[in-house]
């Protein structure tokens, strides 16, 4: 039965993997066609401030599915083993996405103080797993 299950199991992390492939390759296709034809709207080559913030939040988003897939990917080839330095990395990139895309006059301060101890703590996390490693070795 547990044999079953772990077939199982890598199964579904294999069909995880080619969905996110499939996902993140249309999404790259939407991000170049957007950057296209944002450019060659007039005026040629210029973009204006709200076409940048859509470009780099679709960017953004494109990295985290790739953050994902890698986790999915350490996942299927270290089962058993932690991965907290993708969990980690995935976030912060979220977090700076959210960070880059946020209208500052439709935010209030505890919003902005939320976001402020999110990156705080994240950006703590990750310094402190670091150090952790660099101890170990």
């Amino acid at each position: 039965m547990f044999t079953i299950l772990k077939q199982y199991e890598r199964l579904m992390i294999k069909a995880l993997m080619i969905m996110m492939a499939i996902v993140l390759g249309l999404a790259t296709l939407d991000l170049g066609w957007l950057i296209i034809k944002d450019i060659l709207e007039p005026p040629l080559f210029l973009l204006s401030i709200e076409q940048l913030l859509e470009i780099f939040g679709l960017f953004l988003l494109v990295l985290i599915g790739i953050e994902l897939l890698e986790t999915i990917i350490k996942t299927f080839q270290t089962q058993g083993q932690p991965h907290y330095e993708v969990v980690l990395s995935v976030a912060i990139i979220a977090i700076a996405r959210k960070v880059i895309i946020l209208d500052l006059q439709e935010a209030d301060s505890w919003v902005m103080l939320g976001i402020a101890a999110i990156i705080l703590a994240l950006t703590s996390g990750y310094f402190l797993m670091k150090k952790g490693q660099a101890f170990d070795r």
